[in-house]
C-alpha cells in the first residue's frame, strides 16, 4: 500500500453516532475505518448496556462489520492495560472477541489501548493472542521502520484540536503513516473528546479533496 495517499481512521468507545453519522459519511466518501469496541461502564448513567443515546447496540456494531468496516478490540470494560495483570487483560480482550463471534463479526485482529496506556506485559499478551497492530496515542506519525506494530502512535483529534488534524497531514514525511483517533461526533457523555459533526465532516471532505483515502488499521498489513 502507498501510505502517502492514505490515512488510518480509528474511532473509540462504540459511540452511537459511529453507526448513524460517521459510517454513512465514510461510505459516501469511499473510506474505510476501524471502530474499537468496549462496553464502557462509566459514572452515573454512562453505561454501554443502558445508555443507547450514547452507545451503539451490538446489532449496529455488526452492521459496521457487514458494511466492510473493521471492528477492533478495546477491552470489555475499557481497562487500562498498564494497570491490570496479564490474566485480567487477556480475559478483557477475550470477552470482546466472544461478543464479536456471537454477533457474526470477524475475530478482531487489531487493538486500541484504552487511553493509550500500554506496557511490555500488554505487548506480550497481544502478541500471544495474535494481534497484528495495537494503537496508542502520542500525537505523532507511525514510522513502520522503527515503531513496533503493537505500539502504533496516533493523533487524537477533537473539536478543540482541529488544527492538529491538518498539521499532521502537512508535516508528514515519506515513510510515515498518519493514524487518527476520534471518539464521538458529537460525544455527549465525554465532552473532552467531542468532535462537532460539522467539524468532522469538514475534515473528511478535506481528505477526499486532497486525494487521500481513509483506511482501517488492519489495512496496513
Amino acid at each position: 500500500m502507498n501510505t502517502d495517499s492514505v490515512v488510518v481512521l480509528t474511532f473509540d468507545d462504540a459511540v452511537s453516532n459511529h453507526a448513524t453519522f460517521v459510517a454513512p459519511l465514510l461510505q459516501e466518501l469511499g473510506f474505510g475505518a476501524s471502530f474499537y469496541i468496549a462496553e464502557y461502564d462509566g459514572e452515573g448513567t454512562d453505561h454501554f448496556a443502558t445508555d443507547k443515546r450514547q452507545y451503539m447496540t451490538w446489532e449496529q456494531i455488526a452492521g459496521l462489520h457487514a458494511a466492510g468496516f473493521e471492528v477492533g478490540n478495546h477491552t470489555l470494560h475499557h481497562v487500562l492495560a498498564d494497570r491490570v495483570s496479564e490474566e485480567v487483560l487477556t480475559e478483557e480482550i477475550e470477552a470482546i472477541e466472544q461478543r464479536c463471534v456471537a454477533h457474526g463479526i470477524a475475530w478482531p485482529t487489531t487493538f486500541a489501548y484504552p487511553c493509550g496506556n500500554e506496557s511490555k506485559e500488554a505487548h506480550r499478551v497481544l502478541a500471544k493472542m495474535n494481534y497484528s497492530f495495537a494503537r496508542i496515542c502520542g500525537d505523532r506519525p507511525y514510522r513502520p521502520a522503527t515503531d513496533s506494530p503493537l505500539s502504533v502512535p496516533s493523533f487524537v483529534i477533537t473539536g478543540e484540536k482541529e488544527a492538529l488534524f491538518y498539521q499532521a497531514l502537512e508535516q508528514r514525511q515519506p515513510g510515515e503513516v498518519i493514524v487518527y483517533t476520534f471518539h464521538g461526533a458529537p460525544d455527549i457523555n465525554h465532552p473532552w473528546v467531542d468532535t462537532p459533526p460539522a467539524v468532522f465532516e469538514k475534515m473528511m471532505r478535506h481528505l477526499k479533496a486532497q486525494g487521500i483515502r481513509g483506511v482501517a488499521l488492519r489495512d496496513l498489513r
